[in-house]
């Protein structure tokens, strides 16, 4: 079957100004077919340039108008191109010609081409573009509403990937299996950012790379690569961290310690609801509202941007202090994660707790009490709005070893096998 060309031409043609004897120069494409046009079109790209000496072919008419004047066509050479008395108007007229020359390659080539041709045109186009530049269009755009440790990581991610191509592009042609691999030994030795000395932690490079992958699974779906590379790698194992807790008895010990009565109410909090800091920072008279006989939390997280309803205990609520209005911070002037370690650190201290504790291991405590104490994990997975169970399963790690350590502290002795 015959291909069905469209078989546009293209014209340089004269068009009177209304108010100067002279003419302006443009081009007319027709016919072209456009998708959301059911009838061919004239296409007309005008060229900024006027002329006002044009020769004209006295033996061909253009038209006659109703007082009976004739207007004539332009006089053209052999190659078309429209005759001139003025040179200056001459060489605007092979200007105006050779501009035509090249739109008529353009819809020769659109109409030439098939389909397949055109793709892959296109996608030679994108495999040249760099991927640290989509890398930031997608951090930019994508996440520009995510929370600020996600914004963060993906900035950290975006410098590294200028550090490691050393400031060069690195276009999307250059991405295969190599190349990821590569990245990927970069990041287990990559160095940790602002004022901290050494290399990235595992736990820390295992979440960079993974940002990395989520950017080459984007490409992949935008037409950037071929292939799904992301699919095919690999990610960096993280190591198990171990998260540090209170017991009842050290939480205890903490509230009858003096220390700064903000810090003192937001960290008990934390404890009792399982906030993290972010969220309590930001927390609202408004978002707490009275419900059957009790109180709960009504807000946006601002890690997962999840909306939650969360019950808190009476003692979390005397811990928010005197009701305000409502678009007043209920723990107004709390200090950034960057400071408030430090006060914390000398506050478990003077409590006589050996223990390395941060804000964040308030709510640590929060869930691994709430297991030990028979609550399910599907239910302490949703109080810590975490959106997989399978993250809440940490805390219940650190449960069974308590278990086990305890089945030790009972032994008798029991009389030996003959």
């Amino acid at each position: 079957m015959k291909k069905a060309l469209a078989n546009t031409r293209v014209s340089v043609k004269l068009r009177k100004s209304e108010y100067r004897e002279e003419w302006y120069l443009y081009v007319e494409a027709y016919p072209v077919f456009q998708t959301d046009k059911p009838t061919p079109q004239r296409v007309r790209e005008y060229l900024n340039r006027t002329i006002t000496t044009p020769i004209w072919d006295k033996s061909r008419n253009a038209r006659t108008d109703k007082d009976g004047k004739t207007t004539y066509k332009p006089k053209r050479d052999l190659n078309g191109i429209i005759q001139c008395k003025s040179q200056l108007d001459q060489e605007s007229c092979i200007y105006a010609d050779k501009v035509r020359s090249l739109r008529q390659k353009e819809y020769d080539n659109a109409s030439l081409y098939s389909e397949t041709d055109a793709e892959q045109a296109e996608q030679l186009e994108r495999s040249r573009c760099n991927f640290i530049d989509y890398f930031d269009h997608v951090q930019r755009t994508r996440h520009a509403h995510s929370s600020d440790s996600i914004i963060a990581n993906w900035n950290r991610v975006y410098e590294l990937l200028k550090i490691y191509s050393k400031g060069n592009a690195i276009p999307f042609s250059q991405i295969g299996l190599k190349f990821v691999e590569s990245f990927r030994q970069f990041i287990l030795n990559a160095p940790q950012g602002g004022t901290k000395t050494g290399t990235l932690s595992q736990n820390t490079a295992s979440t960079y790379f993974s940002i990395f992958k989520a950017a080459l699974k984007q490409a992949f779906i935008d037409g950037y690569l071929t292939i799904d590379i992301s699919a095919k790698v690999k990610g960096i194992q993280g190591r198990e961290s171990r998260r540090e807790y209170l017991t009842v008895d050290e939480l205890n010990r903490l509230a009858q310690t003096p220390c700064d009565p903000l810090l003192k109410r937001a960290s008990l909090f934390s404890a009792l609801t399982g906030l993290r800091h972010c969220d309590i920072q930001k927390l609202k008279w408004s978002e707490i509202e009275e419900f059957n006989g009790g109180y709960r939390l009504n807000f946006t997280q601002q890690k997962t941007k999840g909306v939650e309803y969360m019950p808190i205990s009476e003692q979390a609520f005397q811990l928010c202090g005197e009701r305000k209005d409502g678009e007043q911070l209920v723990f107004a002037g709390l200090p950034d994660p960057s400071w408030i370690n430090r006060p914390i650190k000398k506050w478990v201290a003077e409590a006589g707790i050996t223990k390395h504790i941060t804000y964040h291991c308030f709510k640590h405590s929060y869930a691994t009490l709430q297991l030990a104490g028979g609550t399910d994990i599907y239910t302490v997975s949703k109080m810590l709005g975490h959106t997989n169970v399978r993250t809440t399963q940490v805390y219940a790690k650190v449960v069974d070893a308590k278990k086990e350590e305890a089945t030790k502290t009972i032994k008798l002795d029991l009389p030996m096998a003959e």
